[in-house]
C-alpha cells in the first residue's frame, strides 16, 4: 500500500483527472446526438437548442464569480477570459433572433446539471472546480472541432456570430492557458481525501452533460419522426 500511495502521488492530479475520466469524456464526446448535429444529420436548430441548454450552464458556472473569486481553492480558477455568458447570449440572438430567452427552456437534465453546478458553487469549491475544468478546458479544446464544423455546416461566420461562444479572444495562447490551468489543478489546495471527492465529481460532471446529449438527441428523434 505505501507504494501504492507513492506512484499515486507522483502522479500530477490533472493527469489522474484525464486518466480517470476518460471513459465518461468518450461516451459525452461520441453521444448520438453530437454525432448526428457535428455529422449533418441535423439542422441548425438543433445547434441552436444545444447553444441554449448551454447557456443556463454556463449562468450557473459564472453567476457566483464575484464571490468564488475570494475563496482559496476556486479563485484562482475564476478568470475573466474564460467568461462565455455574454458570448452564449450573442450567439443565440443571431441563431433565434430576439425572442430567443423565451425559446431557450432547460431540458429536465439541464436544469438538474445547472443546478448541481449551482449547489457546488454555494456549497463546495472543490466540487465547483471539478465543474469549470470539465467545461472550459474542454471548450478550448474539443469545442474548437464544433465551431469550425458549425461555421461550415450552416455558412456561419468564420468566429463570428453564432460561434463567438467558442472563441477566445482574450486568450491568445490556448496552449500555453491549458498547461497553466493543468498546473492550478497540480497545486489544488485540499489533501488527498478531497482530491478524491473531486475526481467523482468531474465523473459526475461527465455523466450529467451526456445525460443532457442524451435527452437532446431523443428529442430530436422524436422531431424526425413526427
Amino acid at each position: 500500500m505505501p507504494e501504492e500511495s507513492a506512484v499515486a502521488e507522483s502522479v500530477p492530479f490533472s493527469t489522474q483527472i484525464r486518466t480517470e475520466t476518460e471513459r465518461q469524456h468518450a461516451e459525452a464526446e461520441n453521444s448520438s446526438f453530437m454525432s448526428d448535429m457535428l455529422g449533418g444529420a441535423l439542422g441548425v436548430e438543433a445547434f441552436y437548442r444545444y447553444t441554449g441548454q448551454l447557456w443556463h450552464v454556463y449562468r450557473a458556472l459564472e453567476e457566483r464569480w464575484e464571490t468564488l473569486a475570494g475563496d482559496p481553492v476556486a479563485g484562482p480558477f475564476v478568470r475573466p477570459e474564460l467568461a462565455r455568458l455574454a458570448r452564449l447570449e450573442e450567439d443565440l440572438a443571431h441563431l433565434g433572433g430576439a425572442n430567443w430567452r423565451a425559446e431557450i427552456d432547460p431540458l429536465p437534465s439541464t436544469a438538474t446539471y445547472a443546478a448541481r453546478i449551482e449547489e457546488c458553487a454555494r456549497t463546495w469549491p472543490a466540487g465547483y472546480v471539478a465543474h469549470h475544468y470539465t467545461r472550459y478546458l474542454g471548450d478550448l479544446s474539443g469545442g474548437q472541432v464544433i465551431r469550425g464544423t458549425a461555421e461550415k455546416l450552416w455558412q456561419l461566420p468564420k468566429r463570428g456570430d453564432g460561434v463567438r461562444f467558442y472563441v477566445f479572444d482574450r486568450i491568445p495562447n490556448p496552449a500555453a492557458f491549458k498547461r497553466e490551468y493543468r498546473s492550478l489543478l497540480d497545486r489544488l489546495a485540499v489533501d488527498d481525501l478531497e482530491k478524491q471527492r473531486v475526481l467523482g465529481e468531474c465523473r459526475r460532471a461527465f455523466d450529467l452533460n451526456t445525460a443532457m446529449f442524451a435527452e437532446l438527441g431523443d428529442e430530436f428523434a422524436v422531431r424526425r419522426r413526427g
